[in-house]
């Protein structure tokens, strides 16, 4: 535990391990940044995220803060398809963090991006300035949950729509330790964490947000992609042959139980849409 390597290291010494490889390619953290993106772009998850903002944005947005943007496959997908994005990223990482969504910005030719590296915790940005703030699998790392809200719905319109998705819900303190052992990569640089449901919805209560939708962990490939009944039934075939993925009853009855396995898994993922 003393000898914890950095997020960057870590993901470099995951990216050399072919043990790692299929987590590598579904959390989308190859060195190959642009196919990174491009099968983003392609996913469930980005393609239902696109749909709930289509049904709860304000008319006509345009700016959108991506805070924890990470490598930026996200913050880069929205800029594709036209928002003037905010990618924030204290990280500075040519691999992992803001050095890889600016390599990104000049690969695609993008000028509708600025990266910004700060914390979510105090933004750099005057009140009522986007209206979007969306943020991917990182509320749950915030030093200060009460605090990291606050910041985030300060910056937000009047109006506006805040998604948080793919946040660890844990139900105790000994959920949340079953949870952090069985995370391959907080062994490395033990930087997880997770919340209970209520904390996330007091968080939002505080912060003079309304909950619009609570996306509940089999809800939504928001929270379960790249998870698919394709996926099952290749997983299917491997170990009992190919006739159980032609067995629409067995396939059926195989999802349903790894759709409830997800609902009480530690660490379960949940998403939310909310507004100011």
């Amino acid at each position: 535990d003393n000898q914890k390597m950095t997020w960057e290291q870590t993901i470099t010494y995951i990216q050399n391990s072919p043990s790692f490889a299929s987590l590598v390619r579904d959390t989308y953290i190859s060195p190959d940044l642009p196919s990174n993106v491009e099968r983003f772009c392609l996913s469930a998850e980005f393609q239902e995220t696109q749909l709930l903002l289509r049904q709860y944005s304000p008319v006509n947005p345009s700016k959108l803060l991506d805070i924890g943007a990470g490598n930026g496959v996200a913050s880069i997908a929205f800029a594709r398809t036209g928002y003037q994005v905010t990618a924030l990223e204290p990280d500075p990482s040519s691999n992992i963090g803001n050095g890889a969504i600016k390599t990104l910005a000049a690969h695609y030719q993008l000028s509708n991006i600025e990266v910004i590296e700060a914390y979510g915790e105090n933004l750099p940005f005057d009140d009522e300035t986007f209206d979007i703030v969306y943020i991917r699998q990182a509320m749950h790392h915030a030093i200060d949950l009460t605090n990291f809200v606050k910041e985030a719905t300060r910056v937000l319109k009047k109006g506006g729509i805040m998604l948080t998705l793919r946040d660890h819900v844990i139900t105790s303190s000994k959920d949340k330790v079953k949870f952090l052992n069985r995370l391959p990569l907080h062994h490395y640089y033990g930087g997880e964490n997770a919340f209970t449901l209520d904390a996330y919805q007091t968080a939002f209560k505080d912060a003079g947000l309304t909950i619009l939708q609570q996306i509940s962990p089999s809800a939504s490939p928001i929270n379960y992609d790249p998870w698919s009944k394709t996926r099952l039934k290749q997983i299917l075939s491997i170990k009992f042959g190919t006739w159980t993925a032609s067995c629409r009853w067995l396939v059926e009855i195989a999802w349903w139980l790894s759709m409830i396995r997800k609902e009480h898994l530690p660490g379960k993922l949940y998403s939310f849409v909310v507004r100011k």
